[in-house]
């Protein structure tokens, strides 16, 4: 048996995860009631990574400032400006998507259970608001705005400690960690149960009657990871920004697009950037606000079911409008976290821009639903992918202007 876990460990995770996503289609589809129990697997994997990464992230944060080095220069400000430039381009691409394949959708479907903020102003004040959250609550709540908030502040008020109070907790940072990796090893059995339950419960046939749609969201997600997304690394390193690239979208984005969640994958992000050799001071914090306000699949997936529910609506749109619906939604993918629902809550406020009622919107949303295991799993891949993608380019950008060369295999590619 030891021999057995000792080759299986051997196998590299994303095969693992594969073998994994193999077998719980082939269960859904032969035996889905036989199988169910396995459904177990999946809840599990994905309720640990949701405990334990609220904790990390707040130890990481508060660890990489507090012992912080004078003097020492980060790429903060790139990051966050590739984060912002990343989200708007993808927005005002899936606005141009939307005009040039129109599509449009039977509204017979509604949200229900669910509130919608009112408007921009009730975003902006629910992000203030998690700011400052207890930080009890917002460990409690998973309130990831709150706890890099609360992070920072202990990690400046830390920095005057003792070397033995960092030293603990450092420690602290590193067994945390340490269990975050555990449970990672168990990926393959929890995405054998996700796509299990997924496949089982809603079946494939619900999703072709939104083919349409469908196509057109995951179409506008595939060329911001493979056409936007190269353009701007290769802007900033002047290199073939695709091993990069590439490297991103399979050990990050695969296991994104099977949790389906930015801030479950926070982990395998940390320990891909550990691997690319980048600046821990760094991603320690980019990754986690990443996972908060860089979120170009929720700008395509708003500014796509939007325009979808202006088409069904037939209402006329200026490129005026166009332009204020791409920032829109850029401002609300970055606020989506701090909203329960995620992106799909804020698509009645991106509709009240063409004065949409707010019970037809709220039916777009409910369309959003129906289609939300496909074109939530590539958001989150896109969005949790491009946290390393951009990271790493800030640093190699960084390189470039100080006159080094630039070499992609000394990141493990």
């Amino acid at each position: 048996m030891k021999n057995l876990i000792n080759k299986w460990n051997e196998i590299s995770l994303v095969k693992r995860i594969i073998i994994g996503l193999v077998i719980g289609i082939t269960l859904a589809v032969t035996i889905p009631k036989a199988a169910k129990p396995i459904v177990i697997f999946g809840s599990l994997f994905v309720g640990a990574l949701k405990a334990i990464a609220p904790i990390l992230v707040f130890f990481l944060v508060m660890s990489a400032i507090a012992q912080h080095e004078a003097g020492h220069k980060t790429n903060m400000k790139s990051i966050i400006g590739l984060y912002l430039l990343g989200t708007f381009l993808a927005g005002l691409f899936a606005v141009v998507a939307s005009f040039m394949f129109p599509v449009k959708l039977t509204l017979a479907a509604g949200a229900e259970n669910v509130t919608a903020p009112g408007g921009i102003t009730e975003v902006l004040k629910a992000l203030l608001m998690n700011i400052v959250d207890n930080p009890v609550k917002a460990l409690y709540n998973a309130n990831y705005i709150g706890i890099l908030s609360w992070a920072i502040l202990f990690g400046f008020a830390l920095r005057g400690a003792p070397d033995t109070t960092k030293t603990m907790i450092s420690n602290f940072s590193d067994a945390v960690s340490q269990i975050v990796k555990w449970v990672i090893n168990f990926a393959p059995f929890g995405i054998m149960g996700l796509v299990f339950d997924s496949i089982a419960t809603n079946g494939i046939k619900s999703l072709l009657s939104y083919g349409q749609l469908l196509m057109l969201l995951v179409g506008c997600m595939i060329f911001v990871a493979l056409v936007i997304n190269p353009t701007i690394v290769f802007a900033y390193i002047h290199k073939n920004p695709y091993p990069l690239v590439f490297k991103c979208l399979k050990e990050s984005g695969i296991t994104a697009f099977f949790t389906r969640s930015s801030a479950a994958n926070i982990p395998v992000n940390m320990s891909l950037c550990e691997r690319l050799g980048l600046d821990k001071d760094t991603y320690s914090i980019s990754i986690p606000l990443g996972a908060t306000i860089n979120m170009a699949g929720a700008a395509v997936t708003i500014a796509v079911l939007t325009l979808a529910a202006v088409n069904t609506l037939g209402i006329h749109v200026d490129i005026a409008t166009a332009i204020i619906l791409s920032v829109l939604s850029a401002v609300c993918a970055c606020g989506a976290s701090g909203v329960a629902g995620g992106s799909l809550l804020l698509i009645p406020l991106a509709c009240s821009l063409f004065g949409i009622p707010n019970d037809i919107a709220m039916k777009v949303v409910g369309v959003g639903f129906i289609v939300g295991v496909l074109q939530d799993s590539c958001e989150t891949a896109l969005n949790s992918s491009t946290d390393v993608l951009f990271t790493a380019t800030a640093e190699l950008a960084e390189r470039r202007k100080k006159g080094k060369e630039i070499v992609l295999g000394e990141m493990g590619m």
